[in-house]
């Protein structure tokens, strides 16, 4: 039997920041910017235990909540701003052997302020390590920005600059084109996978061998100032990242599906109306996705059903015409929900519930699954469960047919 390692997920937070008061626990794109930290520990399957480090009572509160574990708190002489990795590390290696007899492995450090971590990057992190026996540690690293080879010190008596680093067998590396220069990485605070032996016995957080985890520069965020803040919560919301993210729960496809309920405008229609000068109102729909519903209904049980908020009569003739029950004037979505699943008696996770806008998200609540088109507002597709590759009124709802639709043949097939 193969001997599963205990790795350690550490994550440092302390309260006295000053570049953004309280940024640990400050919301960042809906959620305490230390979630998404101890979120990315909590998620991966090598890590066996997350511990946030902290010196701050209310950190430590927040921390908890979001099911990391708090068994100390951090000095205040180990939260200055002047404060290093390393003796941070050490107290909490001490503490925990001292109080616990615990003893990790790896220890893998999970800096709050790079909160935009690829789903896959802490096990890549710790399974890079333990296949390489030969290295200290795995630190993550991105394509570097700037060139160092055209860098420069400046002499502060003289006023004269010196190149920063050279390049052997190239004269004036500063001189020569890019493309010939050694490729250079710059270091980034999404994960850094220790052996602990090396933060106890020999006093580096890093050690000698030290192997990269290369990421996608576009994951690339350290929140140091305001102005980085609002970057980073753009790239959260807008940035389409695959990401470590507090807000997308990722449930499981229901596996025994009854229900599927739909929102009109944005689902059905590609959101946009035609009004003429007496006030009636058109839209525009798919026949691809009337083509689907009706091959979900030919194929499966599925009980199919429309909420809108919408009072237009050209709801009700597009329903009619689908032959769909539909709902509407619904001022709140997820109490009409919940009491339709009442009436059917069917559990939460025999419905499906697809929308678009934020005023669909009290649905997503109540359904068991949550699925948006490509096109949904941002906030409300990171809520989603899934996130379809087509527009609403461009297909939306024949892809999620079609998917419902091989889910069912697969089972059978099974």
């Amino acid at each position: 039997m193969v001997k599963v390692p205990e790795v350690l997920a550490l994550v440092p937070a302390r309260g006295g920041s000053k570049g953004i008061p309280r940024k640990n626990i400050r919301d960042f794109a809906g959620y305490p910017l230390i979630a998404y930290s101890i979120l990315a520990g909590l998620r991966a399957k090598l890590v066996t235990r997350v511990i946030v480090s902290t010196e701050d009572l209310e950190i430590a509160e927040v921390a908890k909540a979001w099911d990391a574990d708090v068994p100390f708190l951090r000095p205040q002489e180990l939260a200055q701003d002047q404060s290093l990795d390393l003796p941070v590390m050490q107290h909490a290696l001490k503490w925990l052997v001292e109080n616990e007899d615990y003893h990790p492995e790896i220890v893998v450090w999970l800096r709050p302020t790079s909160p935009l971590r690829p789903l896959n990057c802490v096990d890549d992190a710790v399974t890079l390590l333990l296949e390489h026996p030969e290295a200290d540690s795995v630190r993550g690293v991105v394509p570097a920005g700037q060139n160092p080879y055209k860098m420069w010190r400046v002499d502060q008596a003289s006023g004269v600059m010196t190149p920063l680093i050279s390049v052997e067998g190239i004269r004036e590396a500063y001189n020569a084109p890019r493309q010939v220069l050694p490729q250079a990485f710059w270091q980034t605070g999404h994960i850094d996978a220790i052996r602990s032996r090396l933060i106890t016995e020999r006093n580096t957080p890093t050690g000698d061998v030290i192997l990269p985890l290369f990421i996608d520069p576009r994951y690339t965020v350290d929140i140091d100032k305001p102005s980085d803040w609002q970057g980073a919560e753009a790239l959260v919301k807008d940035g389409h990242l695959d990401m470590v993210d507090p807000a997308s729960r990722r449930r499981q496809f229901p596996a025994e599906l009854k229900l599927l309920v739909m929102d009109f405008d944005g689902v059905l229609t590609d959101n946009r109306v035609w009004v003429d000068q007496d006030g009636h109102e058109s839209v525009a729909a798919n026949r691809s996705d009337s083509l689907g519903l009706d091959s979900l209904r030919a194929n499966s049980d599925i009980e199919l059903l429309v909420i809108s908020k919408e009072t237009n009569p050209v709801v009700t003739a597009r329903c009619k015409k689908l032959g769909i029950p539909v709902f509407q004037s619904v001022s709140d979505k997820g109490q009409a929900l919940k009491e339709i699943l009442r009436q059917k008696k069917l559990n939460p996770q025999q419905v499906m519930f697809i929308g678009n806008d934020t005023n669909d998200l009290p649905a997503f609540e109540v359904a068991g699954y949550a699925v948006v088109p490509a096109d949904a507002h941002p906030s409300v597709a990171r809520l989603a469960d899934l996130v379809l590759t087509h527009n609403g009124g461009h297909g939306a709802v024949r892809e999620l047919c079609d998917l419902i639709l091989s889910k069912n043949e697969n089972k059978r097939k099974l």
